[in-house]
């Protein structure tokens, strides 16, 4: 979301179904802009000029924006997660060739901070992780060591988006080790997946499996 008196960038959307444009009648269309809820191809919302660059390099993206006297955001719903997800941008061709100069002349320097970076991360990966499983095994004495150790991985593994990386997760909040470590049981030791996988749903799998859970937490508790 764009702060205060800095305008929201434009908005390209990549549709789901076969669109056509309101103005020339052109289409299906690959892109579009929405313009009081009327499709609009590129060139029509005068952007056709623009070459599409799709995410993935953070410095060229930054660059080729940072140069480009008009640039878009390209977006595609996800259904699954019912949002708009970042795609890539459109640019001006002129900038893009100016940032992909820019990068190639620096990018043994940004090679070398990436993997400065990947070493700084993984250390820290290293001790959340074991201070995740140290927290289990302080709330689950009864759990195996091995064990914690594997729940500790999975739940907070970086980028995964699960209740280990979550700020609760991080702080070693005793609700975010805890949700861990039942999904870990709710998986591992109940029939939960069979159930989903025999089309039961979510919600009553869960309440056919919560006794079975809780009997484990509580023998792991003692």
């Amino acid at each position: 979301m764009a702060g205060q008196g800095v305008p929201a960038p434009l908005v390209v959307i990549v549709p789901l179904k076969r669109r056509h444009c309101a103005e020339c009648r052109g289409g299906p269309l690959p892109r579009l802009v929405l313009e009081f809820h009327a499709p609009l191809c590129l060139d029509c919302a005068d952007l056709g000029h623009l070459v599409y660059l799709p995410r993935g390099d953070a410095a060229l993206t930054r660059r080729a924006r940072e140069a480009s006297g008009l640039w878009a955001v390209v977006v595609r719903h996800n259904r699954r997660r019912t949002r708009y997800e970042r795609q890539g941008i459109l640019v001006e061709e002129a900038a893009l060739a100016r940032a992909e100069s820019a990068c190639l002349a620096d990018a043994e320097a940004r090679a070398r901070r990436r993997a400065r970076d990947a070493e700084r991360r993984a250390a820290e990966d290293v001790r959340f992780r074991s201070a995740l499983a140290a927290e289990i095994l302080r709330l689950f004495p009864g759990c195996p060591p091995e064990r914690a150790a594997g729940i500790a991985a999975h739940a907070g593994e970086r980028g995964s988006g699960r209740v280990g990386r979550t700020a609760a997760g991080r702080a070693l909040d005793e609700g975010a080790v805890t949700a861990a470590v039942r999904a870990s049981v709710r998986h591992l030791d109940s029939e939960y997946d069979a159930l989903l996988m025999r089309g039961v749903p979510r919600r009553q799998a869960r309440t056919r499996v919560a006794p079975v859970i809780e009997s484990v937490l509580a023998a792991w508790r003692r």
